[in-house]
């Protein structure tokens, strides 16, 4: 774990600042639905750079479709500090964004290279309560990291591109579930479900207006019985935290309920088809925990 913690904080240093645009002339070409933006890493040799913009889709002939910024890793300091150590920042930045506005309603469409850490369930919850609602995001790193840097890099692009400036509150809040959701993913020995779990619990306290400390606690346990995951005490504790943070916050419903739908459907698709399980023991239990929380959703959304 304190390996990984490593590996995360330098990875923060990678995406996380985005000073000014690199090109004075690079106003680029808006598509039908924004400003296309590249940010990269400040600290990127000019093979790594290369390597970067490789990954991401970009060619050269393209590059001046994008307002291209850059990330700095004083920026890592400024949005991390709060909730890693220094030590685990690092001291140069690396990883890359590119990210696109998409049509009204489109959703997130998140993409990874070379990130060993956060997962796509990760950014997602992160950066939608940061306030981001449609894009395409793609990161990317030269070679592996944690790719935690790269939340910053796209909420940064995203204010941007909206002609605001960044909402330091909501950023802060987002880093600080990212980093929660990391953590959490190491302890259960499952990313995903650490970010299912956040997911369910934060779509409960937007939807249902919690604020109280135990309301919120009684929200984490129950998201964790429906997801059938063994969490702590010290674990429920964490994620009350930073939901008590997301309840401050002003989030669109209606932007909670695509996060929801899509843990709808993972559990409507695993390997287990909830319909066609006969039988007991273990797959009767199995069925009915899911069942559960298919039926959450039919009636939260239906």
């Amino acid at each position: 774990m304190r390996k990984r913690m490593v590996g995360v904080l330098l990875s923060l240093c990678m995406v996380m600042a985005m000073g000014t645009p690199v090109k004075a002339d690079g106003v680029g070409n808006v598509n039908e639905n924004g400003q296309a933006y590249l940010v990269t890493g400040a600290d990127l040799s000019k093979d790594q750079w290369n390597k970067v913009i490789e990954l991401l889709g970009v060619s050269e002939d393209e590059l001046a479709d994008y307002t291209q910024l850059e990330v700095t890793n004083a920026e890592e300091h400024q949005y991390l500090d709060q909730y890693l150590p220094a030590s685990v920042i690092g001291s140069k930045a690396f990883s890359s964004v590119k990210m696109v506005p998409g049509e009204e309603g489109s959703g997130l469409d998140i993409t990874t290279y070379n990130i060993n850490y956060c997962t796509v369930s990760m950014y997602k919850n992160a950066l939608i309560t940061a306030g981001m609602e449609d894009a395409q995001v793609t990161i990317a790193g030269p070679f592996e990291l944690s790719g935690t840097a790269a939340l910053i890099g796209a909420v940064k692009a995203y204010a941007d591109e909206q002609g605001e400036s960044v909402d330091e509150e909501a950023l802060k809040t987002a880093t600080n579930e990212l980093v929660t959701t990391g953590k959490l993913g190491d302890e259960l020995g499952d990313a995903d479900a650490a970010a299912d779990l956040v997911a369910y619990t934060k779509q409960m306290v937007v939807e249902k207006g919690l604020e109280d400390e135990d309301d919120i606690k009684e929200a984490v346990r129950e998201g964790a019985e429906k997801l059938n995951l063994d969490v702590s005490d010290e674990q429920v504790d964490k994620i009350t935290d930073l939901m008590q943070d997301v309840s401050k916050l002003d989030l669109d419903k209606n932007v909670l309920q695509e996060q929801a739908e899509d843990l709808y459907n993972k559990l409507n698709d695993l390997g287990l088809n909830l319909d066609g399980i006969n039988g007991g023991g273990v797959m009767s239990s199995v069925k009915e925990a899911f069942q559960s929380v298919l039926d959450f959703f039919k009636k939260l959304f239906g």
